[in-house]
């Protein structure tokens, strides 16, 4: 049996009373965090509580000496992630795979930041378009897709949730504010008006905590606000439905003059 197992946003507590049960029966559980972290927690003290053997793997015994899968063919495996147990493009591949090679599985969702921060902005889920992903720029590496993907999301009238890079090797993570200046030395190349300084964005920071960090503005209002440690994603609005309106003076602070359009 292989079990897939999401443990939630933001701390071990996340785990579903599902999940916690599923742990307890296994051989083993391996687990990775270069997709996404656990910020506000310690996930030692759930494995020292769940007393089974624990191995954090690193990218390349997942995706490459398929450790996993060559596990699971002999013994219950348990395979834990942050967030959603098959969100990640990485773990829908390992699933196929055990399908695949015959190989009973289990998946055991968690919260995922894909509903979470439509529910946090209160902007409604069904709206979103293409999710697109800002990643930490490098020497000749500069994309515009993320851009592009707001641009053609924006045409439609729909809101785009905006991840940000995580390089956990590095202990790196993209915040809000890094964003907003990736995106906006694009728009200073392309200007096409899809992320200038009066657009309204909403940054999100430790989703799933007791006290998450929700701010809207413009991007001129928004570039210097601190959103404090990470994990961040932001949200750039399309068209908006009165009751999204009201809903972002609210819950995301954003100043009711820069929406009195739509409401």
């Amino acid at each position: 049996m292989l079990y897939f197992i999401g443990l939630g946003l933001f701390s071990e507590d996340d785990i579903s009373f599902k999940g916690y049960k599923a742990l307890k029966s296994v051989d083993c559980i391996y687990a990775e965090f270069y997709t996404a972290r656990l910020m506000g927690g310690n996930i030692d003290k759930l494995m020292d509580e769940i007393d089974v053997p624990f191995i954090q793997l690193k990218r390349e015994d997942v995706e490459d000496n398929n450790v996993i899968i060559k596990e699971a063919m002999g013994k219950d495996i348990a395979f834990v992630t942050a967030g959603d147990s098959l969100m990640a493009t990485t773990h829908t591949d390992l699933y196929v795979e055990a399908k695949n090679k015959g190989i009973e599985t289990c998946v055991i969702h968690g919260s995922s930041i894909f509903s979470a921060a439509p529910g946090l902005s209160g902007l409604q889920a069904y709206k979103f378009g293409k999710t697109t992903t800002v990643p930490f720029p490098d020497e000749n590496f500069f994309p515009h897709s993320p851009y592009d993907a707001i641009k053609q999301n924006s045409e439609n009238g729909l809101h785009t949730l905006v991840l940000l890079d995580i390089q956990a090797h590095k202990d790196r993570y993209m915040t809000v504010n890094q964003a907003i200046d990736y995106l906006s030395k694009v728009e200073g190349e392309r200007n096409e008006g899809v992320f200038d300084d009066d657009r309204i964005v909403i940054g999100i920071a430790h989703a799933g905590s007791d006290k998450p960090i929700v701010k809207g503005g413009r991007v001129c209002d928004v570039k210097d606000f601190d959103f404090g440690e990470p994990l961040h994603c932001m949200i750039v609005p399309g068209d908006l439905h009165f009751i999204e309106a009201e809903a972002l003076i609210t819950l995301a602070d954003v100043d009711e003059e820069l929406l009195k359009d739509f409401l």
